[in-house]
């Protein structure tokens, strides 16, 4: 075994299988490669909400619901998107996107594995006229075919939908390679002049064969007998059915659904009744918007490899004059000839002057800086960025700070302190500092229902409340304070 890349990624495109809501999504799925089968590739998010509501089971279906369900399934690539912009006619419409929906290749081999159902040859993409031809040919013997053996209609039949299949999914892809977004970026650089012509004259072939084959189709379609189409599908189903299967049981109406299905897409591809452009209009019209913006941008590259050298020359001579100068005054009247007679500006301000001469030129002052902003609402002004600053230092020595403080404070409350208790009414002139450190541990006592607490060494202490109807005066170095007579003893040894 060997290891790839391909083996050792996650098939993400399983996760329908078994996720949350895994009816719902299995059923989308299902009508797209119902669809896939019939040769209907592309849908829109109408047409599958309508055939998941022709069912009971989704009875309360709704709308939003199948956005969700089709945007899950596109993002673990089940499904690929187109946004159709033909129809737009606002830019609201065309910031509401309104997308068509293809079943991806993978979703298309893990449908087959389920129904035990052969793999899927993809071909290359390109834009054959040849196809169109043959398939011309080949519709227009329907009258022939209908007098045929089953055997040789069924092979013309496969030929026929191979063609079909071929053309269908080969201008699929190419259009959509002309516009992807590297399509785009290559466009727009001067590379891309040296094949345009080649591209164009090949659209253009392509655009030819469309005109000239898919009207004769058109009428041939139109003029097709109902009963010589019965008869050769028929015979296509006859011949099927015939075919020896093992352990395989093939319906014929299943059969018989799948080859108008098949027939039916033929015909929405090249007729429209009525129900609004066929997909040969679609092409017709994607290809020639291509041709158009590949024209476009060809164009605004000339343009500007011609305006580039334009510009160059007028530089080239416009420095030849300044040199031609014979000294900076007559440079300066030069510059204001060349840069700022025709199209001044004039910037109003209140700008500082070194001097109120009014026979000072611009050129003996200093220049004036202005800051421009931009008038957006979503404008910010840019940091700038600093790396991480190391504070070890700064912080030890805040801490040292800090426990010589505490040290001090400490010590100042100790010699307070007389045979165990410091009482309120015998101290001395204290310091703010001081004053605050007892009252918060009186605070503290206060709130406990036994009148005890802690000190910040951890010092377990009461508050003696005998003489607590008295008055006390506290004296302190910013004032006085009268407060009752209390005393905070000490317990030893807790």
């Amino acid at each position: 075994m060997q290891v790839t890349e391909k083996l050792i990624r996650p098939l993400t495109e399983t996760k329908y299988l078994n996720a949350d809501n895994v009816d719902r999504y299995r059923s989308i799925m299902r009508i797209f490669y119902e669809n896939y089968e019939k040769l209907r590739y592309w849908m829109y998010q109408e047409d599958v909400y309508a055939q998941m509501t022709q069912d009971s089971y989704f009875a309360d279906y709704r709308m939003e619901q199948c956005q969700q369900d089709l945007s899950a399934l596109t993002e673990w690539k089940n499904l690929e998107t187109m946004q159709d912009t033909r129809k737009v006619a606002s830019i609201e419409e065309f910031r509401n996107k309104k997308f068509r929906y293809k079943m991806s290749q993978y979703s298309v081999e893990i449908e087959r594995l389920v129904l035990r159902l052969e793999n899927l040859l993809v071909e290359g993409a390109s834009l054959e006229p040849t196809l169109l031809e043959r398939l011309r040919l080949a519709l227009e013997r329907f009258e022939e075919m209908s007098k045929e053996n089953a055997d040789v209609v069924y092979t013309w039949w496969n030929d026929l939908n191979s063609d079909f299949i071929r053309l269908n999914q080969n201008y699929q892809d190419y259009i959509r390679d002309l516009n992807s977004v590297r399509a785009e970026e290559m466009m727009r650089t001067r590379e891309f002049l040296i094949f345009k012509d080649k591209l164009v004259e090949y659209l253009r072939s392509f655009i030819r064969g469309l005109q000239r084959n898919v009207g004769v189709i058109e009428e041939c379609l139109r003029a097709l007998d109902p009963s010589v189409l019965e008869a050769v599908l028929d015979k296509v189903v006859e011949y099927e059915l015939a075919i020896p299967r093992i352990d395989t049981e093939v319906s014929g109406t299943l059969l018989a659904e799948r080859a108008r299905g098949r027939y039916q897409s033929i015909r929405d591809w090249f007729v429209a009744d009525g129900r609004g452009e066929n997909e040969a209009g679609k092409l017709f019209d994607a290809t020639n918007d291509i041709i158009r913006r590949i024209t476009r941008y060809a164009a605004q590259l000339s343009e500007k490899n011609a305006l580039g050298a334009n510009r160059k020359e007028e530089y080239r001579h416009v420095a030849e004059i300044f040199m031609k100068c014979g000294d900076i005054q007559e440079a300066h009247r030069m510059s204001a000839m060349v840069f700022g007679l025709e199209r001044p500006y004039h910037l109003k301000g209140e700008a500082q002057r070194d001097t109120d001469s009014m026979n000072s030129g611009v050129y003996e002052e200093e220049p004036a800086e202005i800051l421009l902003r931009p008038r957006i609402r979503t404008y910010r002004e840019k940091t700038n960025r600093s790396a991480i600053r190391d504070s070890r230092e700064e912080k030890a020595r805040t801490k040292e700070k800090l426990l010589r403080e505490m040290q001090q404070d400490q010590r100042e409350v100790t010699r307070l302190e007389k045979d165990g208790a410091i009482d309120f009414a015998t101290l001395p002139v204290i310091s703010p500092r001081v004053r605050e450190i007892l009252l918060k541990w009186l605070s503290d006592a206060l709130e406990d229902t036994e009148y005890t607490a802690r000190t910040e060494e951890g010092r377990m202490f009461s508050l003696d409340l005998a003489r607590a109807d008295q008055r006390c005066v506290v004296q302190c170095s910013d004032g006085c304070l009268t407060m009752p007579c209390l005393r905070i003893v000490f317990e030893e040894g807790i």
